[in-house]
C-alpha cells in the first residue's frame, strides 16, 4: 500500500487523521521538533481502507539494524513481522491486513552490536498491568464524554481571577479496599464528593503515567502515552476525568518531561544507544533519583513530550499540568546552578507555546526552585511560559518559622513577611506538597512545636495564613486529617483519626477555611497584583503579630487578615483599619468548634476614630493564641 492512499482514512478511534503514515512533510516536523501530534503517527493503530481492517506500527530506532513486532498474535515470535526502515533516520513501520485490537506487543530491536531488545512501544496508549511491561494495541474511542459545560467553562473563565484550591492526590495510598488498590471509576465515587466537601477546586494527580514501581509514586515513567494499568483501563481514567468536570472539579496531571527511568524495557537505550538521553554521562545520569534525563535539545525528543502533552488535553481532556524539577531542566542536572541548559529552557518554551495554541485556558505549573526570572511571563514578553510557579522559598520560609522555637521567633520574624518583596513578580502557587511530608521531614502537624493543643493551634494558623497570603493554593491529600505521621506511601491515608476530637474538629475548620476562601473574592481576585495587598502592621516583632488587608477589584470587597504567632492571648487590642461602619469576624480559628479555646470576638466591632497603624480609624478587639482573625467590613 502506498503513503498517498493512507494520507486521509478515518481512524477506528474516530477521529479523521491527517497523516497516519510517514510522509516528507510529518517525518520533517517529527524530526526538528514540531509534529506535535507524534501520537496519530507512531505507536499501534487499527484502521480501515476500503473495508479492510489493518494495524499499523511505527517506531523510532535510528541505529537499530533489524526491528520486529512480536506479541501475542505471532506467540512473540517476528520472523514474518520485520518493520521497514522508512529513512536513514530511522523510522520503521510494520501493516498488516489484522485488526489486532487488545493483543500484547513489544518491539524486537537488533542493535549495532547485535544485542537483541525487547522494548515496550512509546507510544503505546496501554500496557499491562505491572509487574508485565507489554504494549496493548489499544482503541480510544470507547468513552462518551459529558463534560461539555466544563470544557466551555474554562473556556470563558479567567485562571488568575477566581480561586484555585488543588488537592494533590496520590491514587494508590488515599484509600485502599482490603490493601487492594482502588481502581479509577472507585476513586471517582469516592473522591470527588471529599473534595467538593473540603473546598478544593482541582485535583492534581501525582503521575498517572505508566511506570514499573510503586514507590516511585509515578516520576520514574515508561508509558508516557498511558494511563497506568494498575488502575484499570484508558476508559476509566476518562471517567475520573469527566465525572470531575460534571461536578466542576479540574483536573490536573504532574507530568515529568525532564526525567525518565532506566528498566530494561523503557526509553533508556531504546534502540542499544542514546536516542532519548543525552549521550554524554555527565549530562545523561541524574544520580539523585537513578534515573536518566531526556535530551532535551533533540528535535525527536521534543515531539515526543509536546506530542505527549497534548494528547493527555486531546485524549483526557485534562486542564494542565505541574511540570516536574523545572530546575533539572533550566539547569544542567550535575553542575547545579553555574551550567545554564539553554537547549532546556528552549525546549520549555516551544512546549508552552504549544500548549497555550492548543488550549488557552490550560494551566501550566512549573514546580520550580530556582530564581530564574519570568518564568510566567509569556514567551513573547521574554519569559518562559508557564503561566504558574510553585512558591517553593514562601513554603520554606513560612516551615522554618513555624518549626522555630516560639521564644525564638522574633529573631526570623523576616521569614513571615520576605515573601511579599517579590510575591507579584510571578504568578504563584502556594503549596504544601507530599514532599514536605515524607523521608523524615515530618507531618505539617508535626512539624509544629509545642503540646498536643498548641501543635493543632499552630496548623490552624498555618493554613489560614496561607489562604489569606497571595497566591493560589495547594494542599496534598489528608493535610485535612491533620495526621501526626508523615505519608505512609504503601497505606491508606489514616482516615480513622476523624474519630478522634481534635482530628474531626481540624477537618471540620479545614472544610469552612477552604469553602470561605472560595466564597470572598477579596482572597483570590487580586492574587497577581500588589494593589491586593497592603500590609497593616509588619513590624510587631515582639508580640509576633502580623496584620494586612486583602482587597478584591471592587472598593468595598476587602478583609482584615490578624495572624498571632506567639502563644499569648491580647485582648483590647487595637488595629487600624480602613473606615467602615463595623467590622465582624468571618473567621477565628480558635472558635472550639474547631478545637480551640474559643477566644473569640462575638459581638460586632466597633470602628473608632483616630489614626492606627497609618489608617484613619481602629477597632479594638481580643487576638487568641497562635490563631488567625479575618474580619470583614460593613458598609451603610
Amino acid at each position: 500500500m502506498n503513503d498517498t492512499n493512507l494520507s486521509n482514512i478515518t481512524d477506528i478511534e474516530g477521529e479523521e487523521m491527517e497523516t497516519v503514515t510517514p510522509t516528507e512533510y510529518n517525518i520533517h516536523l517529527f524530526h526538528e521538533g514540531n509534529l506535535f501530534d507524534a501520537h496519530r503517527l507512531f505507536g499501534s493503530h487499527v484502521y480501515m481502507d476500503d473495508s479492510v481492517t489493518f494495524t499499523r506500527f511505527c517506531v523510532w530506532a535510528p541505529n537499530a539494524k533489524k526491528v520486529r513486532v512480536v506479541g501475542s498474535f505471532n506467540n512473540w515470535n517476528g520472523s514474518d513481522y520485520e518493520m521497514t526502515r522508512v529513512n536513514a533516520e530511522g523510522i520503521w513501520r510494520f501493516e498488516i491486513p489484522l485488526d489486532l485490537t487488545n493483543h500484547l506487543y513489544k518491539y524486537e530491536l537488533t542493535t549495532e552490536n547485535h544485542e537483541v531488545k525487547l522494548k515496550t512501544d512509546p507510544y503505546a496508549f496501554f500496557t499491562e498491568k505491572r509487574p508485565n511491561t507489554a504494549g496493548i494495541v489499544y482503541s480510544l474511542n470507547d468513552f462518551e464524554w459529558t463534560d461539555e459545560e466544563w470544557i466551555g467553562s474554562r473556556e470563558t473563565t479567567n485562571p488568575y481571577q477566581r480561586p484555585i484550591s488543588i488537592y494533590e492526590l496520590h491514587l494508590g495510598t488515599w484509600k485502599k479496599k482490603e490493601e487492594e488498590l482502588l481502581g479509577y471509576r472507585e476513586m471517582a465515587d469516592q473522591v470527588i464528593p471529599h473534595v467538593i466537601e473540603h473546598g478544593f477546586t482541582h485535583i492534581e494527580l501525582l503521575p498517572v503515567t505508566e511506570h514499573p514501581f510503586d514507590r516511585s509514586w509515578g516520576y520514574q515513567g515508561t508509558g508516557y502515552f498511558a494511563p497506568t494499568s494498575r488502575y484499570g483501563t484508558p476508559e476509566d481514567f476518562k471517567y475520573f476525568v469527566n465525572k470531575c468536570h460534571r461536578h466542576g472539579i479540574g483536573v490536573i496531571l504532574d507530568w515529568v518531561p525532564g526525567h525518565f527511568c532506566k528498566d530494561a524495557h523503557g526509553l533508556y537505550q531504546f534502540d542499544g544507544s542514546h536516542i532519548y538521553e543525552y549521550e554524554k554521562e555527565r549530562d545523561r545520569e541524574n544520580y539523585t533519583w537513578g534515573t536518566a534525563n531526556f535530551n532535551l535539545g533533540k528535535g525527536e525528543v521534543q515531539s515526543f513530550l509536546i506530542s505527549n502533552a497534548r494528547f493527555w488535553m486531546e485524549v483526557y481532556h485534562i486542564d494542565g499540568f505541574r511540570v516536574d524539577a523545572v530546575a533539572n531542566i533550566i539547569y544542567w542536572a550535575n553542575q547545579g546552578n553555574q551550567g545554564v541548559n539553554e537547549g532546556g529552557i528552549a525546549f520549555l518554551k516551544k512546549l508552552n507555546r504549544a500548549v497555550f495554541e492548543y488550549e488557552p485556558s490550560a494551566l501550566m505549573i512549573a514546580e520550580d526552585s530556582t530564581d530564574w526570572p519570568q518564568v510566567t511571563s509569556p514567551v513573547h514578553y521574554g519569559g518562559i511560559g508557564f503561566n504558574y510557579k510553585w512558591n517553593m522559598g514562601w513554603m520554606n520560609d513560612v516551615l522554618t518559622y513555624l518549626e522555630t522555637d516560639p521564644n525564638e521567633r522574633k529573631h526570623v520574624h523576616s521569614l513571615i513577611t520576605f515573601s511579599l518583596l517579590y510575591a507579584f513578580s510571578e504568578n504563584f502557587i502556594l503549596p504544601f506538597s507530599h514532599d514536605e511530608v515524607v523521608h523524615g521531614k515530618k507531618s505539617l502537624l508535626n512539624k509544629m512545636p509545642g503540646d498536643y493543643w498548641q501543635k493543632f493551634a499552630q496548623l490552624r494558623l498555618l493554613l489560614a495564613f496561607m489562604y489569606g497570603h497571595p497566591g493560589k493554593k495547594l494542599l496534598f491529600m489528608g493535610t485535612e486529617l491533620a495526621p501526626f505521621s508523615e505519608w505512609k506511601d504503601l497505606e491508606q491515608l489514616d482516615w480513622h483519626l476523624l474519630d478522634y476530637d481534635m482530628h474531626y474538629k481540624f477537618n471540620t475548620y479545614s472544610k469552612e477555611l477552604l469553602n470561605l476562601y472560595k466564597e470572598t473574592t477579596a482572597l483570590f481576585e487580586l492574587d497577581h497584583r500588589s494593589d491586593g495587598f497592603e500590609w497593616i502592621d509588619v513590624n510587631n516583632v515582639s508580640q509576633q503579630i502580623f496584620s494586612f488587608i486583602r482587597k478584591g477589584e471592587s472598593p468595598e470587597e476587602f478583609v482584615v487578615i490578624i495572624c498571632n504567632f506567639s502563644p499569648q492571648v491580647y485582648h483590647h487590642y487595637k488595629v487600624g483599619v480602613p473606615n467602615a461602619s463595623y467590622y465582624f469576624e468571618l473567621l477565628n480559628t480558635d472558635r472550639d468548634s474547631y478545637g480551640g479555646s474559643n477566644q473569640i470576638n462575638e459581638e460586632k466591632l466597633k470602628v473608632k476614630n483616630g489614626e492606627y497603624h497609618g489608617k484613619p480609624c481602629f477597632v479594638e478587639m481580643t487576638i487568641p493564641p497562635y490563631a488567625a482573625v479575618i474580619l470583614q467590613p460593613f458598609h451603610h
